[in-house]
């Protein structure tokens, strides 16, 4: 007997990944400086790394935040495009085929990158064969692709409107506590271990993930026989294709105007907001080991710590908001201001103190992801959630790709004359998710739970799908 509890693999998920992201950029970093300047990279055990050969470190590390700047940009660039198709694919698949299926090939292709950045590390390889590696990984999917599969598991297990919210809200809860404690021992490991033990250790906690995902998750969607696609048109493959193909545009085909309309003003908000804050945030190590910061790997893991209990704290204030009877519109625009008001501040951020204290206007930035999950969740049918998640999915990992090799190439372009221009255009594009909410206010979004029911409805062959709890196994 299995379990239908998604949130361990999130955790470890959080936890695997979050121990290798921070050190990501940091032994890029120290790669490129030593093959740009043929010295070694100061490591100091002062706050800063300023002190130390002040004269030389001036001059080697604009040339070194570039090229760092463009590497990750080239990384990006190579994984978006694959990483994306398969998130629309696999996800979409998930409706006909079960939800694991977009759970398992992304952990596995977390596992093939995270073991090609222990290669190289331990065996001093080119730095590039990461870009290879990354590219592979992406064949398998990405974190969109994880998330998707798992917040359409959760759509499948929740009946109701606000039990769902809570629930993909407390994932999102998940990956920050599980991330805030990994970002915080990247530091110490790093310094005690060097980079080759953060990046075993993430290893196997992908491995065990991987394991749990494959023997112990149980599916919620319930298979169909084997022979039941090459009924339909005498070729099984043929059939998955074109169901694949056709998935999303059923689900837009079978609504009313109305909740079409709903649907993509909501799907604009989650991503030009996802947009504007994955672009805000993607040069903040960079940018911290920029002078006249330089901090090093201790305070960058409590940094990284820290800036994930906007997770945490999020969570707090969604479940506070929700019971206070606070208007969901109302929910993401508090959040959208708070991402807003936090990266304007960490543009004039030149000190420490400065640089811990602009985390905190941004402790509800989460907030807006899952109540709009949720709200489109509720205006589609119970088989359509794997092809809205695909969506959400494959929208989320294109405006994060797209904004982190935007805002790559910017901090790249700036970082000479203003390293903090990025995070201030960051900050003004979230006036447009702002519009967005107003357009979503003036259609209506309290008839949600109404139009969720004329949606099903009006799709043929639904109308008992959502009393069926052949379709929920948990629920049987």
């Amino acid at each position: 007997m299995g379990l239908f509890l998604v949130e361990p693999l999130v955790a470890f998920y959080a936890f695997a990944s979050f121990l290798v992201y921070p050190l990501v950029q940091q032994y890029v970093y120290r790669r490129l400086w030593q093959e740009l300047t043929n010295t070694t990279y100061p490591v100091s055990d002062d706050t800063s790394r300023c002190s130390a050969n002040a004269s030389n470190h001036s001059s080697h590390n604009e040339e070194v935040q570039k090229a760092a700047s463009l590497f990750s940009l080239y990384t990006e660039l190579f994984s978006m495009i694959p990483s994306l198709a398969v998130t629309l694919i696999l996800v979409t698949y998930s409706d006909r085929r079960g939800r694991k299926v977009a759970i398992v090939m992304p952990l596995i292709g977390s596992l093939i990158y995270t073991l090609s950045f222990l290669a190289v590390s331990f065996f001093e390889l080119n730095l590039y064969l990461l870009i290879a590696s990354s590219l592979v990984s992406a064949l398998f999917g990405g974190s969109g692709t994880f998330l998707g599969g798992c917040f359409s598991y959760i759509a499948d297990l929740c009946e109701d409107g606000q039990q769902k919210t809570l629930r993909m809200a407390g994932i999102d809860m998940v990956i920050g506590l599980l991330s805030g404690v990994a970002s915080l021992s990247t530091g110490y490991f790093l310094r005690a271990a060097g980079f080759n033990w953060p990046f075993f250790v993430s290893a196997v906690f992908l491995c065990f993930n991987l394991l749990y995902a494959i023997f112990v998750l149980e599916e919620t969607v319930k298979i169909p026989p084997a022979n039941a696609d090459a009924a339909e048109d005498g070729s099984p493959r043929c059939a998955a294709f074109r169901r694949l193909a056709s998935g999303i545009f059923h689900m837009f085909a079978a609504g009313s105007e109305r909740r079409n309309i709903l649907l993509v003003l909501l799907l604009l908000v989650f991503t030009t907001f996802s947009f504007a804050n994955g672009g805000g945030l993607s040069s903040i190590t960079l940018y911290e080991l920029n002078e006249p910061l330089c901090w090093n790997e201790i305070l960058i893991g409590y940094g990284s710590a820290l800036s994930t209990t906007v997770f945490l704290t999020s969570y707090v204030g969604l479940a506070v908001f929700s019971r206070c009877g606070i208007p969901s519109l109302v929910i993401i625009l508090i959040g959208i201001l708070s991402v807003m008001t936090g990266l304007a501040l960490v543009a004039f951020a030149k000190t420490t103190l400065m640089m811990f204290l602009v985390r905190i206007p941004m402790l509800l930035a989460i907030m807006p992801f899952p109540v709009l999950r949720s709200m489109m969740s509720k205006i589609v049918s119970k088989s359509e959630q794997g092809a809205l998640f695909a969506c959400v999915a494959f929208v989320e990992s294109l405006s994060g790709n797209v904004a982190f090799a935007v805002f790559s190439s910017l901090y790249a372009a700036t970082v000479a004359w203003y390293p903090g221009f990025s995070f201030l255009l960051a900050s003004g594009l979230c006036f447009i998710p702002m519009v967005l909410l107003g357009a979503v206010a003036l259609l209506g979004p309290e008839e949600e739970a109404g139009e969720a029911k004329e949606t099903e409805a009006l799709i043929p062959g639904e109308e008992g799908l959502a009393g069926d709890e052949s379709h929920n196994p948990a629920l049987a």
